[in-house]
């Protein structure tokens, strides 16, 4: 299932990458900017919703050791396929419902604002609509999920990295939009994941999202 927000100025590139062609490491700038907004991409699809049957069969089968010896990702991205290797697409379904669904309260929260304030839909929601406001983008009103869930986060990361216009898709607002509703809180997300007993599958997409996550934090911390 795609990660839905409403552009109302640009539409992003294919929100269903094929997981075959996330890479971890390239030459170019260019190539490196792709891969960057594919595995945000690929990140939203496996935190929104169980994986489907495709997205999985491509995972399993992809690449785990990177063009050059010593890549930071190689490791935690071999985990993460290796964990999808031995487990079957119904353990993953239910491990991902366990996890984050079910009736009331979830295990896990994928939601920005619980872990910023304690609670749903609170202070950093709104004020994370506001910045959504300014790039000109707004939640599909037909999703019942708030945007401050991370699936929703990192689709608006792959916007502002692959959008077509340069006033909103830039570094400087990938990296104000990180720091400001993502840096803050997304170790904790990862820290519960990666901790929880029930968590085979997303606790090696935790620790798989820790570290790209920590590659970002590097990169945007160069630009200052």
């Amino acid at each position: 299932m795609t990660v839905c927000l409403a552009y109302r100025r640009n539409q992003l590139m294919n929100p269903t990458p094929d997981s075959n062609d996330v890479v971890l490491t390239h030459s170019s700038g260019l190539d490196e900017e792709t891969a960057r907004a594919e595995l945000y991409g690929l990140l939203a699809m496996l935190y929104y919703a169980p994986p489907a049957p495709e997205l999985l069969a491509q995972l399993r089968v992809a690449a785990t050791e990177a063009p050059s010896a010593g890549g930071f990702l190689e490791e935690p991205w071999r985990s993460l396929v290796a964990a999808a290797r031995a487990l079957d697409d119904e353990a993953i379904r239910q491990e991902y419902e366990a996890l984050f669904g079910g009736v009331g309260k979830p295990e896990v929260y994928l939601f920005g604002s619980h872990y910023l304030s304690g609670f749903l839909n609170d202070k950093p929601l709104t004020r994370l609509r506001q910045t959504l406001a300014t790039f000109g983008l707004a939640r599909d009103e037909t999703m019942p999920e708030t945007e401050d869930h991370v699936a929703y986060l990192c689709e608006v990361m792959r916007y502002l990295i692959a959008g077509d216009d340069v006033a909103v898709a830039n570094l400087t607002r990938q990296r104000e939009f990180f720091a400001e509703h993502l840096q803050p809180w997304i170790s904790q997300l990862c820290d519960a994941l990666a901790q929880h007993p029930k968590a085979r599958f997303y606790a090696a997409l935790a620790e798989f999202t820790r570290a790209f996550f920590s590659v970002e934090m590097q990169g945007f911390d160069m630009l200052t």
